[in-house]
């Protein structure tokens, strides 16, 4: 990380932390919901299949950094179908930086060629091994590994929601992230389970057992970009809930955290590992703090 950022994140962390802030630093927006899969435990894709108009994002873009936010994600749906009024997502991701966002990060399914140098990190979805990947994704490994090699970029963050189905292939996605050159590091999370998609969730126990096994790997020096320190809360759901240091836009409307916020009860499940380790942070959980600091120094 460089040091701009790295200044800026920690005076807002210490300033969090002493004063209780509640303001956010991280942002998301959604560009579209459209995608090109139908993955098994998607819930939010395809629902209007709208392509967000320039204009609107760029709106977005400013509000969210006149609310402080400083770490940008541009998420879907799939993020490289958007395209509008003559704009791509690589001029989204360049408005952002010159706009002043300090970190920019795109996710993806990785079915599209990657070619975005300009983003922080390209966060690609896998979800296992090339059987339990495609059993989830429908027949797209091979697509994305050839994507991966070709990338224009060493900025990829593989992106694995852990569940039911995939849970026996932690070791093989963290074999991807250590042998690709173009492949950083990758980063869990756990199924939450939207409506309909509840049958993929994971017990206290398999989510124990899995966080070991990631624990494992990563003192074999596989390269991880999630905190070990926060495990013990993620398993148990004990951190706080929304994150408000993490907001949502998509089409106007404006979210604390994501857009599991209106599903009730869905946040006593929340499985995504980034909401319990900022909101840890910015509880001010020491270990999580020296953890979080060594991590993104290593891989942003």
């Amino acid at each position: 990380m460089k040091l701009k950022p790295f200044l800026k994140f920690s005076a807002f962390g210490i300033g969090t932390i002493l004063f209780k802030w509640k303001k956010p630093i991280l942002g998301t927006i959604i560009l579209t919901d459209r995608c090109n899969l139908s993955c098994r435990h998607c819930a939010v894709n395809n629902i209007t299949s709208v392509i967000y108009p320039y204009s609107q994002i760029k709106h977005e873009m400013r509000l969210l950094y006149n609310e402080g936010i400083r770490i940008l994600f541009f998420c879907g749906g799939e993020t490289f179908l958007w395209e509008s009024e003559g704009k791509t997502l690589r001029d989204l991701v360049t408005q952002a930086k010159e706009m002043g966002f300090l970190i920019v990060n795109v996710v993806t399914n990785g079915t599209f060629p990657l070619d975005l140098p300009e983003a922080d990190l390209v966060l690609l979805s896998l979800d296992g091994g090339r059987e339990k990947h495609n059993l989830i994704r429908g027949d797209t490994y091979d697509r994305i590994l050839e994507n991966i090699r070709g990338a224009a970029s060493s900025n990829i963050c593989l992106y694995m929601a852990v569940n039911r189905l995939n849970k026996t292939d932690i070791a093989e996605v963290c074999t991807v992230a250590r042998d690709e050159p173009n492949v950083r590091a990758v980063s869990f999370n756990f199924h939450t389970p939207y409506p309909g998609t509840e049958q993929l969730s994971l017990t206290v126990p398999e989510k124990q057992e899995c966080c070991d096994q990631i624990a494992a790997l990563m003192r074999r020096g596989f390269p991880v970009f999630n905190l070990k320190s926060a495990f013990p809360y993620i398993v148990q759901n004990r951190f706080p809930t929304p994150c408000r240091q993490c907001v949502v836009m998509e089409n106007g409307k404006q979210s604390v955290c994501g857009r599991c916020i209106d599903v009730d009860g869905l946040c006593a499940q929340c499985g995504y590992f980034f909401a319990a380790e900022y909101a840890l942070v910015f509880q001010g959980n020491l270990k999580v703090i020296f953890d979080m600091l060594t991590t993104y120094l290593r891989y942003i």
